[in-house]
């Protein structure tokens, strides 16, 4: 596994730590496939009772490597750009296999948790955060949309109203307002977020493990999930095509206001 993801078990719980501190824990595809390979680890390991996930350094993650969005054509060939749907759905299918644990995820979230981040952290049971969090999806911002599940996770989560406020102005909540808003479950102190993580566990795991997962696809199940991501993914080929796309890209790695085209 990539150093970039660390994992570490505790007794019956795992923990998953985005390790890129210098950069924010920016998330790019090397993370997102060792991320992927940390789930498949808890889903094998037998004994656990819960996963954590949670940042190294100064921030729970910055969100997608906005640079690294430039280099696809590296990755997947000069035509990346109408290979859009297959992409998108690389990296939905690791947050779905997440959200598909049959074990509680909890996201510790501390600094910021935005764009790619946030829709991580969507894809877990329960989400604790410190005072002073930052939280939100920008994607608007740079011509696209949260298409890695946020859109339709946080429509579940908070209702279409407030989905809508937060994904059409891409702009960050502090952590307080976030959990009356009902994205977050809890806002402690910073020192206090791993104490409030092993309350919660301990809590957890007096219930019977079968059916803490059981009642997990049942209730994830009330939602048609795969018909929202599809949705994401077609949207989102069209915007990467897009002039739009491109200059709100650029705008953003030099650090300038974009001139929006509606092309």
């Amino acid at each position: 596994m990539s150093d970039l993801i660390l994992t570490r078990q505790r007794e019956s719980v795992l923990e998953i730590v985005l390790n890129r501190p210098d950069k924010r824990n920016a998330l790019n595809l090397e993370m997102l496939r060792a991320l992927d390979t940390a789930v498949a680890q808890a889903n094998r390991t037998p004994g656990l009772r819960a996963v954590l996930i949670r940042g190294e350094g100064k921030a729970f993650s910055a969100g997608i490597d906005v640079s690294a969005l430039l280099l696809l054509a590296q990755t997947y060939g000069p035509h990346w750009q109408q290979r859009m749907r297959a992409i998108t759905d690389e990296f939905q299918s690791i947050f779905t296999r997440l959200e598909r644990l049959e074990l509680p995820t909890i996201a510790l979230l501390h600094g910021y948790c935005l764009g790619l981040a946030l829709e991580l952290a969507l894809a877990c049971d329960l989400r604790l955060a410190a005072v002073g969090t930052q939280v939100g999806l920008p994607e608007t911002r740079l011509g696209m949309i949260p298409d890695v599940g946020g859109t339709t996770r946080l429509t579940r989560l908070v209702g279409v109203a407030r989905a809508k406020e937060l994904i059409f102005s891409g702009r960050q909540l502090d952590a307080a307002l976030a959990e009356q808003w009902g994205m977050v479950n809890y806002v402690v102190p910073a020192a206090e977020l791993d104490s409030k993580a092993a309350e919660l566990v301990a809590e957890l795991v007096q219930a019977a493990p079968l059916a803490v997962g059981m009642a997990k696809r049942v209730i994830d199940g009330l939602a048609d999930l795969d018909r929202g991501l599809q949705l994401e993914a077609w949207a989102q080929s069209q915007l990467f095509s897009s002039a739009d796309f491109m200059e709100g890209a650029q705008a953003f790695l030099m650090k300038r206001p974009p001139q929006w085209q509606g092309k």
